[in-house]
């Protein structure tokens, strides 16, 4: 049975008249889970919710996806041999139709030899307006998935030994959360010592631990459909001056920023605030990416916590703040928390030590 949230529904369609659309097709998975609660890995087929301006919704999906019909939407479905559009092509009105960003060519462009009377754009924006703001079930979601991160932080950093592997915690971190509920991760986790810390998607291998390494570990994984995300930085055994020295100017940033993050704020300001601090103390070169990123049903969503981004904050956004200092060839540090945006200013989600620590 296909129902449709009327909540998050109506918050779509009030962006869809701001951003001057009539209709729309949803095609991401978990932006359809988002209106629907139904979870569908399509693969290489067809998965599309079409919602126009007065509200009218369809579900078109394969056979194979176990759809039944019922509840507040209408079902379309097809199987292995069909035209995956061919009931698309139908419902759907000539003119303007915006289309989710991540909609596989081969759909769109048959829809549109069989339909050359839509003119397709971007459509993405009204659901993912709707879904930066978080409702209170999906923030008491979110906060179980940060508890559970700092459990799973803790057990995992106690595995530190001498003549361990990255790719040996990576594994103790999976287990960690999986005797705790977590879902299958589809990306695994970060895990690097030393020289390889400064790649900051550095993937884990077989490099063994030795004294004086910085020690990231950037774990993450989705707990019930809501994603966890942070990242700490240890030292093993010893902390020499420069990396006491690297550790405590990010924190400084990450804490700042934190600081700063209240309704009304355009994101580039936290940004902006983390990197001012990076660039105070000399090392603005070595923050390489963008303070953070939205998260939720998603690990990485709207919005983008960037020094460009004029989104305005809002409470109920949820995003990561994540400054870093990477040397490449000597060391790496990333500080990483998830913050929920309040009334007032933010809750830090994540509440594992950001103390320097030395893994004797």
């Amino acid at each position: 049975m296909v129902t449709i949230n009327e909540g998050r529904l109506k918050n779509v369609l009030h962006n869809m008249e701001q951003e001057g659309l009539s209709q729309i097709l949803v095609t991401s998975t978990s932006s359809v889970y988002y209106l629907t609660g139904l979870w569908v890995e399509p693969f290489e087929r067809m998965l599309a919710l079409y919602i126009d301006k007065d509200g009218k919704c369809v579900l078109f999906g394969n056979d194979l996806f176990g759809f039944t019909p019922g509840g507040n939407t209408q079902l379309f479905t097809h199987n292995d041999i069909d035209d995956p559009v061919r009931d698309v092509v139908k419902i759907v009105k000539g003119g303007t139709l915006g289309i989710d960003k991540e909609w596989p060519s081969r759909f769109l462009i048959s829809l549109l030899k069989q339909r050359p009377d839509i003119k397709p754009v971007v459509g993405s924006a009204p659901v993912d307006f709707a879904r930066m703001r978080k409702d209170q079930k999906e923030i008491d979601a979110l906060r179980r998935s940060s508890q559970i991160n700092d459990a799973v932080m803790e057990a995992s950093l106690a595995a530190i030994k001498e003549g361990v592997h990255e790719q040996e915690l990576e594994s103790i971190v999976e287990k960690n959360f999986a005797e705790r509920g977590a879902d299958r991760s589809p990306e695994g986790q970060l895990v690097c010592f030393g020289a390889n810390c400064a790649d900051p998607h550095h993937a884990s291998n077989e490099t063994v631990i030795k004294g004086g390494d910085s020690v990231i570990f950037d774990i993450f994984i989705p707990i019930k459909r809501y994603w966890c995300d942070m990242t700490r930085t240890v030292f093993f055994k010893e902390a020499g001056e420069e990396h006491r020295k690297v550790y405590e100017i990010v924190r400084k940033a990450n804490e700042k920023a934190e600081s700063v993050i209240r309704p009304g704020v355009p994101m580039c300001e936290f940004d902006l605030t983390a990197r001012k601090v990076i660039e105070d103390a000399g090392y603005g070169p070595y923050f390489n990416h963008r303070l953070g990123h939205g998260l939720g049903i998603d690990c990485h969503e709207p919005p983008d916590n960037s020094s460009v981004c004029k989104v305005i904050a809002e409470p109920g956004m949820v995003f990561s703040v994540e400054p870093g200092i990477y040397l490449k060839d000597r060391l790496g540090v990333r500080i990483e928390d998830l913050v929920l945006v309040t009334e007032t200013g933010c809750e830090v989600l994540n509440h594992y030590t950001k103390e320097l620590q030395i893994i004797k």
